[in-house]
């Protein structure tokens, strides 16, 4: 998970700062990693997405897909202090592993362009950090290819954020391209060199006077929280430039503002910027620690936020130190009552890892050989369980596969393959379908399911067959009938004898299947009646149209029995004949199951759901704004099951990617006419 080429520390003494890349799919931050570790000399040159060099798409998936299905870790140092940078994935099928690293960091920087397709994206992004009290930055990136004004940008993108997006610099236009930017805080223009160090140049002219218009309006932003400051902008006096960082840090670290910087990661420009704003601005893991509540103690303290399966060399629990020294061999606590030695402790470096004896607060590297420890998981190693910093819930899963092993011998292994999958990522879960007897896949997304596809057959070594899980039909009757079922059956020695008379009928929906007895005068002894229900129970299993029965309620009447040839057998076998035959005759109607949706969309979206649910059989039940989530909706809606499977891709591309849901059974309801008669068409043929 860059190499780690220099000491932790600096000559100060700093302790090392974990810094996450988050960001809209295909915003850049994974070209902004390798820029970064490219300018402060981890690699010797940027590699490429495209090409599939790059450090942070290490993995055969990424590299394949070209794009990020995972978080990859990568440490350089700048100025003598040590940096961990997380590059998580953009795309919101992958959201989890950056749920689940956020805490863990300092600070984060949100890459984004001037696209307001990606607004609702960069949105849950922002919320997200917000959320967790996370200081950010906002890298506005492919400033190169930029055709709008920097105020025009960051008027679209300001919806996004519920606090100020603080502009820290202004862009220097040659024609209609971006030549280098002016340092607002500094109060220094540079022009962009590629691949190079940006060069000072002299502030003039137009260039100036823009510059003192957009200093002045940041000091206005950062004086709704500094008395001093804006006494200071209304006698017109110019703030000292050491109040002027110190309360751009202040602000930062405690969320009140989000400082807006600009570059090109492919060009390599804005990044030692970027890197000095980092380095003087951002919290280091003193401030994480009081974020997460991590108490004050001599031990090792540290919050594991990734978990991985290594093909031939077991599992590495990825952690951010957030106090104490650890040692390589040391014993563990988790917060989960699980205890492990440590075997291994190698430095964070996408796919260079470099074996380290010990590490310090504020490292972040991957532990070996935890195998109880899980994602999200506290560690320490006091002699007491530590107390849970961080509670990462998985999202709900919104699409699903049924998979089967290619070859039946490899049944075993897909369990246990499945079962690592899923502790990798917990936003993937397995189920196990009683009636249907599928184990069932669920994920985040189309792309989610294939790379857990992929990974089975390239980690694992299996081949993996898939199909659309089966819909849950069942049938039941709508007209009474009493039916005789009688089994008889002569073979020499002792036969085979039962005679049963059954009233069935329907019962009111959800209320199952209920079975009583009203034999008189002895007509079925009373030690054969419990095989009488055992048949019915077995008829209950495949109606006339193919599928479970239910609401039925059977009551034995009458029958009749043979001293010598009755038997328990006969009588479960008579009573399932009896009730097979009777159930054609009882108009049998098929239902299907219908859940409760919740579907949370931007605003603008909101009648493109509204379309998509009418379009699936759906019964809007209403929308409302979305609580505390300005520009969002929330909409309502009963849906056949049916109906569910692919309505996350639909609903995505009405979206920009950014629409979600919830579901949960709620009923089962009759299906009739043309859909009906489809139904048990393809049931028939499938079966």
């Amino acid at each position: 998970m860059g190499q780690d080429l220099r000491s932790p520390r600096g000559p100060q003494g700093n302790a090392a700062k974990c810094i996450a890349l988050v960001g809209p799919f295909q915003s850049g931050k994974t070209t902004l990693l390798e820029a970064i570790m490219a300018r402060t000399g981890a690699i010797p040159r940027a590699g490429s997405v495209d090409n599939g060099t790059s450090i942070g798409d290490a993995n055969m998936e990424a590299r394949a897909h070209k794009m990020g299905v995972g978080l990859t870790a990568a440490t350089t140092t700048f100025m003598g202090d040590s940096y961990t940078f997380i590059d998580c994935p953009g795309s919101v099928e992958f959201a989890h592993d950056m749920r689940a690293a956020l805490p863990a960091v300092d600070a984060a920087i949100v890459v984004c362009e001037a696209d307001a397709r990606k607004l609702p994206q960069l949105q849950l992004i922002l919320r997200e950090l917000e959320d967790l009290g996370i200081p950010r930055f906002l890298f506005l990136n492919k400033i190169d290819r930029a055709h709008k004004r920097v105020r025009e940008t960051l008027a679209t993108l300001q919806p996004a954020s519920r606090v100020p997006l603080v502009l820290r610099q202004i862009p220097i236009w040659n024609g209609d391209l971006v030549a280098g930017f002016v340092d607002l805080a500094l109060e220094r223009a540079f022009v962009y060199r590629e691949h190079k160090a940006s060069e000072v140049i002299k502030l003039e002219g137009g260039d100036l006077d823009r510059e003192k218009e957009a200093r002045f309006s940041m000091l206005e932003k950062l004086a709704d929280h500094d008395d001093a400051l804006m006494e200071q902008l209304l006698d017109d006096i110019a703030p000292p430039a050491d109040a002027v960082f110190d309360d751009l840090a202040r602000e930062l670290r405690e969320g009140l503002i989000c400082p807006v910087l600009l570059g090109s990661a492919m060009r390599e420009n804005g990044v030692l910027r970027l890197m000095k704003a980092l380095r003087h601005e951002a919290p280091g893991v003193a401030e994480t620690a009081k974020r997460l509540g991590v108490p004050d103690s001599k031990d090792a303290i540290g919050y594991v936020f990734k978990s991985s399966h290594l093909q031939h060399g077991g599992k590495l629990s990825y952690a951010r130190v957030l106090s104490g020294h650890l040692d390589d061999g040391a014993t563990l606590l988790s917060s989960s009552g699980e205890s492990g030695r440590v075997s291994g402790i190698l430095a964070a470096s996408g796919g260079h890892e470099s074996k380290r004896a010990s590490v310090e607060a504020g490292e972040t590297v991957a532990l070996g050989k935890l195998d109880h420890v899980r994602t999200g998981d506290t560690i320490s190693t006091g002699k007491t369980v530590p107390a849970s910093l961080v509670n990462v819930v998985a999202a709900s899963p919104v699409l699903a596969m049924a998979l089967a092993s290619a070859d039946r011998k490899d049944d075993v292994k897909l369990g246990q393959a499945l079962l690592r999958l899923t502790e990798e990522d917990p936003s993937l879960a397995v189920v196990n379908n009683a009636q249907t007897h599928d184990v069932v896949l669920w994920g985040q997304g189309e792309m989610h399911l294939r790379v857990a596809m992929e990974r089975l057959h390239d980690r694992f070594g299996i081949n993996v067959k898939s199909h659309a899980p089966v819909i849950g039909y069942q049938e039941t009757i709508r007209k009474p009938i009493t039916q005789r079922g009688r089994h008889k059956k002569q073979s020499g020695g002792h036969g085979q004898f039962g005679d049963v008379v059954l009233e069935i009928g329907p019962l009111p929906r959800g209320e199952g299947f209920a079975f009583q007895e009203k034999v008189v005068g002895g007509a079925v002894p009373r030690n054969y009646i419990p095989a009488v229900q055992e048949g019915v129970v077995d008829g209950l299993q495949r109606g006339p149209l193919g599928f479970p029965v239910i609401d039925v309620q059977v009551t034995l009447t009458d029958g009749s029995y043979h001293s010598v040839d009755s038997s328990d057998q006969a009588f479960r076998t008579a009573a399932r004949i009896g009730f097979t035959e009777a159930l054609p005759q009882c108009q049998p109607v098929l239902l299907e199951p219908i859940h409760t949706v919740e579907i949370v969309c931007p605003t603008e979206a909101t009648a493109k759901v509204n379309a998509i649910l009418s379009g699936r059989r759906g019964q809007i039940l209403g929308f409302d704004t979305r609580d505390n989530w300005p520009g969002w909706d929330t909409v309502r809606a009963m849906l056949p099951e049916a109906e569910i499977g692919d309505l996350i891709v639909e609903l995505r591309s009405a979206t920009a990617g950014a629409g979600s849901f919830t579901r949960s059974f709620d009923h089962m309801a009759e299906v009739s006419g043309r859909t009906a008669d489809q139904i048990v068409a393809a049931h028939r043929v499938a079966a």
